[in-house]
């Protein structure tokens, strides 16, 4: 029975299951002349007014979802659901049609100004480097390529789930923050909803209150066997069924699930796959519905049988069937939600307010924070539909996103920790939302100030790091969790989102919050300070090695944090900052950590005290994180740049001790000076590894260069004599220097040199490093150019080397691009490599060989870098100190560490012992460190000296390097002096020399006397410094060694030609591409074909095996040599790509089709071997590579696979060598056999001869039908080993054109050889044509030895079958040509390649001649005439083939002029008045040029392959004239129609009757145009985010979710195919395969080139189980590819490495380039490419 219900004017149905909606319908009816029913009218006056809507639920979502014992299926379940409860909700919702009530909303309203859509794993993101806010503000695909960012400076990457498109956002760009769909004039929607549909915001706040409650009761809902009370049906049973339901964790793989489900519910592989990627998917998964017993049962044994595998066994539960059905209704009404709120701004507002809506019964818990909270304890799939949720709604409304974002920050600790027991990834969490919260920079500041976010954020971390505290409040990690360690790192990233926009303006509030959260985060840092000491090993190595890892983990995570303090800090200068630096002073004196176990005393150093207390850092223990001193250092440093310093005794104490500061840093270097010096060397790889990490560019910033600046502060705050006595007391060099100790221990001496190198080191850089804003007068950009100068001097640098060695920023921005063009030259590269940086020579100047961070390795070749190139322009070698920029006034008593007495007396006492000889007191590393500290002097007091006056500068280093020292009366001066003659410092004479020179000029400053000579000195390059005399020496040692290098080049010269006389046979008798050169000189014709052939040279081919360097020549009776070789299918020259061959077993492959569909191509490397010396290499690499890790990916042992000794090319068979005959032609025999063999006398012959073999094939047994041919000789013979390897290379060539089991007796193994040799003549033919090289002269000379390798072993193959069999093929092949022979399976002429028939012509009819007692060949006469007549009447077919397949022609537009032209329009007419759909009015002109260059690829095979088995040279120009000259054809080649049209006439009329031909014309059979269209890897975009718009709108044929693809192009045809997932595997040979393998079977014949767009790069596959990743052929504007778009920038199509890869493709490289990338990557787990 059917209701009726009238709702605004529209008439509904609904059968009897839906009887429960007419009272939900019509209770919201806003017409008053439609029947209201009385139970309505108590519904809408009730208390309670959901509780009806409710119970219609519960009625409904039972008999949808639990189908009665019935298996469930999602697409009738869909259907069910819309008819019964979503489309009367939303009837429900607009109170009338929902297409005319949507109407309505959307008239007036405007779009949302956000994008919002949210990004799917792996999907394509941008983000505009020069107008984001932060990196996290990225764009989808739509709104970049509608947006103004395209033409700026953008990077992309693929997400990794779960952000959101910020166009619109206006908080996240500096410009252009909407595209041009997103207005960002847009305004909401609500009001226009609430006027033109009235009462719509009530209803949908009151159907959201109650749907949105109960989608919250049931995700949340933890009972696994009842409802909740209002859930049950009062008068109805619960169905006692239910389900055995499989979640989803992260211990257990794929095949771990899928072993489980077989032997658990007793499933079949495919289905336990279906339900593992469905579980994977969704988060759960129905594996068994039944009985409860029966599903506990299924339970256990999951149980059992997943801890069998892993020590934690699978989650499984079981779930009554009305729960899992509410279940399910509650995720659909989840993506309900979203579609409507998707219909306007009001619904989302009305949605945000009902999710936020504190529930008086829980607490005030809103059901969005009740969500949240139990999100950890969600399954994927509902966790994915609350996000989306969230970002469609919440996260789209400024206010509520607010509200949210308060909510969340309440919860945050609890979210956190329950994240932590988590199993499953962040993505996936409700953690990852604060990404979206914490950077919208007013949102992030309001959170400050109402919720202090820091303070929590600091706590949480706190909290969860609580347990690795050890008694002294210090971090310790020993035996700590990583995967746990790795979550609450991740916290670290929450901190840097809210401190990523300092604030412009500063109000009480946030100052306050701010500061307290400053506070906090000092007592985290207290936790770290010290924490994790070492301390040195003595006698006994250590036995386990500490962890360090976690240490050094969250160093690099407060990176960038500690920077983002001190910005902030430092954006409110008067109170903040002061502030800041006073709690911080006050933690690092709170700090109790490394703390002195002695007082006080007194240390004497040239009269000098200091006061402080001992420590020893290779006795006592040492931290390397000091977290605390260095936030001090940044903040001191923050305070100068900003001239806060002057107000710090405000908030300082004066007389606070500054070596307290400089103490821990100190201590620091020590211990890495003390590593470097092999002092720590039992304590294992972990204290190497700190230190490593210490210096290294990741964490340099915050911990080396921290230290250094606090130094540098110390030493600008400390007298400079107690600052360099305490660096030598902490290197433990005191007594060194002090003269009181002694000792003979060679050990402890390197450990002394050593530690001097350090410490003078570290000296060089307290004094010298000034590159830092607040220290010196420098900008960020100095800096940047400095740092950049210094990696140019090691080498030229590609942009992502230079990327690598620069520090990042907060936004992950080195500011390399703003700097790069003042200070380096761009060298693009190549078709290989990429470009490279090279440093502007005016920029060497600033070069400092002791740049600060230079590693070990970088120090050496930037200092053997810088003097090679030095030497090269002719300067001397001193790599002079640079002149740095001056100190601020805060660090400019910095320089008085320079001319301190103490370390004048340092110096003097290095040089005495260089001076001394004391060699093993002194290295040359240490003196040139002293030279250059003193160089450093001597450049600041000249520049003191230049700026001031003399009596106001107190700079006196050259003053007291001058003075006599105590120690036997020497200065310092004095002793360089001594030096220069040293001849073990004979590499730092030109350092010394600018030294001394240097003291003269300070001096003639000092003394004001010869200004202009000061300034002569000062200005003269350094190559004029140099005395004349050293100059006049250093000019003639260069004219001693060219001399010199002349004298070598001459004799290398006469001991070449020496060689080449004595092995002048070798080079004779080596194959040359040019020997046709010769054929003019010797006077020979230059004739392939016909009696007019050239005579074969005599040639003795002697070759060296490669293996074993045995010389032998080449004859028909020696022992075989081979050459190496590889048979592969190829579909390079198809015309119609992805066509298959017809079955392996029955096809005949006699004719290849004209589409040259697949074709056999047999490549050589040219390497010759005997066949002996191979067989026995081939069993060796048999046996060596059965034990080899996936040796089968990269050679295949059952096809004879193998990589060639020399060059490593992949082979799989080999060719063997066979010599030419020499062969001469008696011209006079040959004119009187021409007068009687005309072309109708030879068909008749060869017409009689097969009909007589026919008979004899059929029985008849009469002998004399068989009519024996004239002109024979005795066939030729050949060595066993040769015929041996004739038929191994046959049998191969037959296996791999076929696929067919190996046959050497098939009948068609001769016809596969012939097709190869045809079609690789084909292939080389194309290629040279396509790059436009010629004929001859342009293969390389193995190339070419392999061609004619593979031509004379085609033409051999008559000799190893059956004659009867080779009889037949010629027999089959002839009637093509002659119609009266042919058979009913004879194609017609349009059907066929005729280079192909012409070829097995050739090479087939000396099988005629066979007679069954005597092995006869033709004679060379006989050959001649049957080459020529071969080729004439394959030519003429040819042209006739050309004009059916053209019909283009222009109409005759006048007379025709020409032989030729009247001849191809006679031509013309004839053909057209055989067949009936010919045109009869064109252009004689046009069909003869059309037939021109329709034939000339055919004639220039022919010629090459004429060439190869005659060895007849060639002309040097093949010209079209040349070209038929060599194959004796007319120049007119219609010529051949009239001198033979009486033959030919009849053959035209005989082809153009065949039933084909009338198809072919009207178009039912495809025909292929002459000359046929060259194969190209398909057109690419220049822009490669074309490629990925592309990317994004594709669709998977075979699947509609919106998982994450692999969109893969094919390079060859342009499809787009989903590779790398299940959705689109297919079946090829009985096994599965991913959409790539079974594309390449059918497009490239198993071969495939394939570019992975998302990943941006190539993948070349061979076969099923071969493949390998090459370099896509797009380069940024660094000319550098980026694969899996790593570093993101804007990629451009590099057509030369495009057409490297096209070349890889035609010259059917690809298997080689697999097989040598597989042998040089070596891999322990291989790589399924089956499953691409």
């Amino acid at each position: 029975m059917a209701l009726e219900i009238i709702v605004v004017g529209v008439q509904l149905s609904y059968r009897k299951c839906c009887l429960g909606w007419e009272k939900v319908i019509l209770l919201c009816v806003p017409n008053p002349d439609v029947v209201i029913f009385p139970v309505f009218q108590t519904w809408l006056h009730a208390t309670d007014s959901g509780a009806q809507l409710l119970r219609t639920v519960v009625e409904q979502v039972p008999q949808i979802y639990c189908l009665d014992g019935k298996e469930p299926n999602t697409q009738d379940e869909e259907e069910v659901v819309q008819s019964r409860l979503l489309q009367p909700l939303e009837f429900l919702l607009f109170g009338e049609d929902p297409q005319a009530g949507l109407e309505k909303l959307q008239q007036g309203s405007a779009s949302s100004q956000l994008c919002g859509r949210v990004f799917k794993e792996g999907e394509t993101v941008y983000s505009c480097r020069d107008c984001a806010i932060d990196p996290t503000c990225v764009l989808c695909m739509n709104c970049f390529q509608d947006s103004v960012h395209k033409v700026h400076r953008y990077k992309m990457h693929a997400s990794s789930g779960g952000g959101f498109c910020d166009c619109g956002d206006l908080e996240a760009w500096k410009t252009g923050p909407c595209c041009s769909k997103h207005d960002s004039g847009a305004a909401t929607a609500m009001e226009t909803v609430r006027f033109r549909i009235p009462g719509l915001r009530e209803r949908a706040q009151k159907l959201f209150q109650v749907l949105l409650r109960y989608t919250t009761d049931m995700l949340v809902w933890e009972e696994s066997f009842e409802l909740a009370a209002e859930l049950v049906i009062c008068n109805r049973v619960m169905e006692d069924t239910f389900y055995c339901v499989l979640y989803n964790d992260e211990h257990h793989s794929y095949d771990h699930v899928i072993y489980t489900l077989q032997r658990s519910v007793q499933c079949d592989h495919s289905e336990a796959h279906t339900h593992t990627a469905l579980i994977d998917k969704e988060g759960r998964r129905a594996v068994k519905r039944g009985e409860l017993r029966s599903c506990q049962d299924a339970r256990d044994l999951i149980r059992s049988h997943s801890e069998h595998i892993s020590l934690q066994p699978l989650r499984v539960e079981i779930l009554h069937s009305a729960v899992m059905a509410h279940q399910s209704f509650a995720m659909r009404l989840g993506t309900w939600f979203q579609q409507i709120i998707g219909y306007s701004v009001g619904f989302r507002q009305v949605f945000c307010q009902v999710a936020l809506e504190p529930n008086s019964e829980l607490d005030q818990t809103s059901l969005i924070s009740r969500l949240m909270l139990h999100d950890a304890r969600l399954y994927k799939g509902a966790r994915k539909i609350i996000h989306e949720l969230i970002f469609c709604s919440l996260l789209m409304e400024t206010e509520y996103k607010r509200l949210f974002a308060i909510e969340f920050t309440k919860h945050y600790m609890q979210l956190q920790k329950d994240f932590i027991l988590d199993d499953h990834e962040r993505s996936i969490s409700i953690t990852a939302l604060s990404v979206q919260i914490f950077t919208v920079p007013t949102l992030a500041r309001q959170l400050i100030e109402e919720c202090n976010v820091i303070k929590v954020i600091v706590d949480t971390v706190m909290e969860l790091l609580s347990e690795h505290l050890d008694a002294n409040h210090r971090f310790h990690f020993q035996g700590y969790n990583s995967d746990k360690f790795f979550r609450i790192q991740v916290i670290f990233n929450d901190l840097r989102y809210i401190l990523i926009s300092k604030p412009s303006v500063w109000t009480e509030a946030l100052r306050t919050q701010f500061l307290e959260g400053f506070r906090v985060f000092l007592e985290l840092l207290n936790c770290m300070q010290g924490m994790e000491e070492v301390k040195r090993q003595f006698g006994q190595h250590i036995e386990v090695e500490p962890e360090w890892e976690a240490g050094f983990s969250i160093q690099r995570q407060l990176r960038h944090i500690l920077v983002m303090f001190q910005d902030w800090c430092s954006s409110d200068v008067r109170p903040l900052l002061l502030l800041s630096f006073k709690e911080c002073h006050r933690a690092l004196m709170r700090c109790n950590n490394q703390p002195f176990h002695s007082e006080a005393i007194d240390y004497y150093m040239c009269k000098h005290i200091l006061h402080v207390r001992p420590y020893k850092v290779s006795q006592e223990p040492v931290s390397i994180h000091l977290p605390i001193s260095r936030a001090l250092a940044g903040l001191y440093v923050q305070l100068c740049s900003t001239g806060a310093i002057g107000r710090l005794h405000e908030y300082l104490d004066p007389s606070c001790d500054y070596t307290l500061w400089a103490e821990h840093p100190l201590r620091c270097v020590v211990l890495a000076a003390q590593v470097s010096a092999e002092m720590w060397r039992r304590n294992g790889l972990s204290l190497v590894s700190q230190v490593y990490y210490y210096q290294d560019v990741k964490c340099r910033d915050e911990m080396f260069d921290k230290d250094v600046i606090m130094l540098q502060i110390a030493a600008s705050q400390m007298d400079p004599n107690h600052f360099i006595m305490l660096i030598l007391l902490r290197f433990e060099l005191f007594d060194v220097f002090n003269g009181n100790h002694s000792n003979k221990d060679q050990e402890l001496l390197k450990q002394w040199n050593r530690l001097t190198e350090e410490m003078l080191y570290l000296i060089i850089i307290v004094v010298g490093e000034r590159y830092v804003p607040g220290i010196s007068q420098v900008t960020k950009e100095d800096v940047m150019m400095r740092e950049v100068i210094h990696l140019l001097c090691i080498e030229p640098m590609a942009h992502s080397s230079l990327v690598k060695g620069l520090p990042e920023n907060e936004s992950h921005e080195t500011g390399l691009e703003t700097v790069i063009p003042k200070v380096a030259t761009f060298k693009k590269p190549g078709v290989s490599g990429h470009g490279l940086y090279e440093v502007k020579k005016e920029c060497l100047l600033e070069f400092n060989p002791f740049f600060f961070h230079y590693s070990k390795s970088q120090h050496s070749k930037a200092e053997d870098a810088q003097k090679k190139r030095r030497t090269q322009e002719g300067s001397d070698k001193a790599l002079r100190p640079p002149v740095p920029p001056p100190f601020c006034p805060a660090f400019s008593t910095i320089v008085r560490l320079l001319c301190c007495d103490i370390l004048i007396h340092v110096l003097r006492r290095v040089l005495q012992r260089a001076v001394e000889d004391r060699a093993t007191y002194w290295t040359e590393a240490m003196i040139q460190r002293a030279l250059h500290l003193i160089g450093q002097g001597l450049s600041e007091e000249k520049t003191q000296l230049g700026g001031h006056p003399v009596e106001e500068v107190t700079f006196d280093f050259s003053l007291k390097a001058r003075k006599i020292g105590s120690e036997h009366g020497k200065s310092v001066f004095h002793l360089l002096s001594r030096m220069k003659s040293l001849p073990s410092l004979e590499a730092q004479k030109d350092m010394i020399k600018w030294i001394l020179q240097m003291f003269e000029v300070v001096k003639c400053l000092r003394e004001k006397s010869s200004p202009a000579a000061c300034m002569s000195v000062e200005q003269t390059k350094p190559e004029e410094i140099v005395p004349d005399k050293d100059k006049a020496e250093r000019k003639r040692k260069a004219d001693a060694a060219k001399l010199h290098r002349q004298k070598i080049m001459a004799q290398m010269s006469a001991m070449q030609k020496n060689f080449i006389e004595s092995n002048k046979m070798l080079y004779d008798n080596m194959p040359e591409s040019s020997q046709w050169d010769c054929a003019m000189e010797l006077g020979e014709l230059c004739v392939a074909v016909g009696p007019q052939r050239g005579s074969t040279p005599a040639e003795r081919e002697v070759l060296t095996c490669i293996l074993c360097q045995e010389v032998q020549e080449v004859q028909a009776h020696s022992p075989a040599m081979v050459l190496t070789a590889c048979v592969q299918r190829s579909t390079v020259l198809t015309q119609c790509r992805g066509k298959t061959l017809a079955c392996k077993e029955t096809s005949y492959p006699l004719f290849m089709p004209p589409d040259l569909a697949v074709g056999t191509h047999t490549g050589s490397c040219g390497h010759v071997m005997h066949s002996t010396c191979w067989q026995k290499y081939f069993e060796a690499v048999q046996n060596a590579t059965r034990n080899r890790l996936h040796a089968e990916h990269i050679i295949d042992l059952e096809n004879g696979e193998y990589m060639c000794p020399l060059c490593k090319s992949l082979c799989n068979t080999v060719v063997p060598l066979i010599p030419l005959e020499p062969l001469t032609l008696n011209y006079e025999n040959a004119e009187l056999v021409g007068q009687h063999l005309t072309l109708p006398r030879w068909i008749q012959i060869l017409s009689a001869r097969i009909r007589g073999l026919k008979s004899v094939t059929q029985g008849s047994g009469k002998d004399s039908c068989v009519i024996p041919l004239s002109g024979c000789s005795g066939e030729r013979k050949f060595s066993d080993s040769i015929t041996e390897m004739l038929v191994v290379c046959a049998t191969t060539v037959h296996r791999v054109g076929l696929q067919t089991a190996p046959n050497e007796l098939c009948p068609r193994v001769a016809i596969m050889s012939w097709n190869t040799c045809a079609f690789t003549i084909q292939a080389i033919e194309n290629m040279l044509q396509e790059v436009e090289k010629t004929l001859f002269g342009s293969l390389q000379n193995r190339q070419l030895a392999g061609l004619k390798a593979v031509v004379q072993f085609s033409a051999t193959q008559h000799l190893k079958s059956s004659h009867a069999v080779i009889q037949k093929h010629f027999t089959d092949m002839f009637g093509a040509l002659l119609p009266a022979m042919s058979s009913e399976n004879t194609p017609s002429i349009v059907e066929i390649d005729f280079f192909h028939l012409l070829v097995g012509l050739v090479l087939a009819i000396p099988a005629l001649y066979q007679e069954e007692a005597v092995d006869l060949r033709p004679s060379a006469v006989s050959s001649a005439y049957n080459h020529l007549h071969i080729l004439q009447l394959v030519t003429v077919a040819h042209i006739v083939q050309v004009l059916l397949c053209s019909t283009d022609y222009p109409a005759v537009s006048g007379g025709e002029d020409g032989e030729e032209a009247k001849a191809a329009a006679e031509l013309y007419a004839t053909v057209s008045q055989c067949t009936s759909g010919l045109r009869s009015d064109v252009s004689g002109s046009s069909v003869a040029e059309r037939v021109r260059t329709g034939i000339r690829p055919f004639l220039r095979c022919a010629a090459l392959f004429f060439y190869c088995l005659t060895g007849v040279p060639p002309p040097e120009e093949l010209s079209m004239e040349a070209l038929c000259s060599y194959l004796a054809l007319p120049s007119n080649v219609f010529q051949l129609f009239q001198c033979h049209s009486g033959t030919v006439s009849p053959l035209i009329r005989r082809w153009c009757g065949h039933p084909s031909i009338a198809k072919a014309l009207k178009g039912e059979i495809q025909t292929i145009s002459y000359p046929r269209k060259r194969n190209r890897l398909i057109d690419l975009p220049e822009d490669y985010s074309a490629l990925l718009n592309q990317a994004s709108h594709f669709q998977c044929p075979n699947s509609m979710d919106d998982e994450r693809k692999h969109p893969t192009l094919c390079l060859f045809c342009g499809t787009i195919l989903c590779s790398q997932s299940t959705c689109c595997q297919s079946q090829l040979d009985g096994e599965d395969v991913g959409a790539c393998t079974a594309h390449a079977a059918t497009c490239g014949a198993g071969v495939g080139m394939f570019l992975r767009i998302r990943e941006c790069e190539i993948v070349l596959m061979a076969s099923k189980t071969r493949g390998c990743t090459f370099p896509a052929p797009y380069l940024d504007d660094y000319g550098e590819t980026d694969p899996q778009l790593g570093r993101g920038n804007p990629l451009h199509l590099c057509p030369e490495r495009y057409q490297k890869l096209h070349q890889l493709w035609q010259q059917h490289c690809i298997l080689e380039e697999i097989a040598r990338s597989l042998e040089v990557v070596h891999v322990m787990f291989a790589f399924e490419w089956q499953m691409l």
